[in-house]
């Protein structure tokens, strides 16, 4: 990959590490470069097509450039693309998120996930008084100070769980437990719950691999917070609609006070959004004390996008054609390993796996620490010469979409198999 290398040198000299976000740079020896996606490929600047399972960590789920979208986007382009003042987009888009999610009444929208947890928490302490917060190790939130302790995604690739540039005095108001431990979180609230604001949790944790929560764990969750006075936010900016229309809260059968939401909504567009019942969001400004505003905020761009994509997810067997993608791959890697004697786990939700090459049940950020790191990043290495792409990080996700017909998963299979017997030889 020439180009790549080339344009990678060049990168180095106006970028820092000559990416715009950490775990691009993971992947070994450089960075490849795109020129163009399209369904489930991708196509390097140096010509090679790959068969994608990041789709842009998460947001692709139709997969890349599905015509309905590219029609509406470009459609709605022509007629401009930032006002600053509101389109009748965001309302419909909106009205959609409410009606997908019973624990959402009014919503805001942002520009990222990040933005979109700053607001939920700032939200939160507006709304209860109360300073603290209870997070969990291994889940990631967003480059955001409150929640960058203990964190998962490329804070855990690159071995800096924390940040440099964080306050003490933030940190300290931060408590973290252990994911779907009930018992680590009550001893917290028992000892500090009557200061906690919320508690904030990614319902599948989804930047340390792929982690389900145990049954009960998330019901468990509620109860705990509804017993302290605290909230409980459900951080699905990953989730949200990948799970299926309702995200994790209705596949699990559990309600947020506060959702976070990102990546679906906005299509691939850079969207946020903040959601709950009445009584919370109107705390925010205009109406509430809590401040949020942002001139990019409901842009018209990611309204569109999102909104198209969301009918198609309605409308279509979307959903089905990505969770059988993905069910398929899962259980095509655990026979393929299993045959040639490697110990795994493969993790796996609807249209999301990750497989971790360790023994026992993957079940939060210690026992997924214990994956062999090494030989995932050497089976990334040697898929992406096979023209298959998966994450560059044992602790992000693989991802599916409706563009992963059984003829792509088949040829993954294929590659997957030969990359695994030249690894054991």
């Amino acid at each position: 990959m020439e180009s790549s290398r080339r344009l990678y040198e060049e990168a180095q000299g106006v970028l820092v590490g000559g990416v715009n976000s950490p775990v691009r740079a993971a992947i070994r020896p450089y960075p490849f470069f795109v020129r163009e996606g399209k369904g489930p490929y991708l196509v390097t600047i140096d010509g090679a097509k790959l068969i994608d399972y990041v789709l842009g960590y998460g947001p692709l789920i139709l997969g890349h450039a599905p015509e309905v979208v590219v029609r509406r986007v470009v459609e709605y382009v022509s007629r401009g693309w930032l006002y600053g003042a509101p389109t009748e987009l965001e309302v419909a888009l909106a009205k959609k998120i409410v009606s997908h999610f019973p624990s959402i009444r009014r919503v805001r929208f942002v520009n990222s996930g990040g933005e979109a947890v700053a607001t939920a928490i700032r939200l939160a302490r507006g709304y209860t008084g109360r300073k603290k917060i209870l997070k969990f190790e291994g889940c990631y939130h967003g480059a955001v100070d409150s929640v960058l302790v203990k964190a998962g995604s490329a804070a855990a690739h690159f071995g800096s769980p924390s940040s440099a540039g964080v306050p003490e005095e933030v940190a300290k108001l931060t408590l973290v437990a252990r994911y779907n431990d009930l018992g680590s979180v009550e001893r917290i609230m028992r000892a500090e719950g009557n200061d906690v604001a919320a508690i904030i949790v990614e319902p599948v944790m989804a930047n340390y691999g792929v982690i389900p929560p145990r049954e009960g764990f998330l019901r468990g969750l509620r109860e705990i917070a509804d017993r302290y006075g605290s909230l409980l936010i459900l951080d699905e900016v990953v989730t949200g609609y990948r799970l299926g229309i309702g995200g994790a809260q209705r596949y699990y059968n559990v309600n947020a006070d506060i959702t976070t939401l990102g990546k679906i909504i906005g299509g691939g567009f850079p969207i946020g959004a903040v959601g709950a019942r009445e009584e919370i969001m109107d705390k925010l400004s205009p109406k509430g004390p809590v401040f949020n505003a942002g001139t990019f905020n409901g842009h018209p761009i990611s309204m569109v996008a999102g909104l198209a994509t969301i009918e198609v997810l309605e409308t279509t067997n979307a959903y089905e054609v990505a969770i059988r993608a993905s069910r398929r791959l899962a259980e095509g890697i655990n026979d393929v390993l299993g045959r040639y004697g490697i110990d795994n786990v493969v993790n796996w939700v609807p249209t999301m796996l990750q497989v971790f090459f360790t023994k026992g049940d993957v079940v939060d950020h210690e026992t997924a620490s214990r994956s062999d790191a090494k030989l995932y990043l050497k089976l990334h290495e040697e898929l992406l010469k096979r023209g298959v792409f998966i994450a560059p990080s044992q602790f992000e996700a693989i991802f599916t979409s409706a563009a992963h017909d059984d003829n792509v998963i088949d040829e993954t299979l294929r590659q997957f198999e030969y990359v695994v017997k030249e690894l054991k030889h």
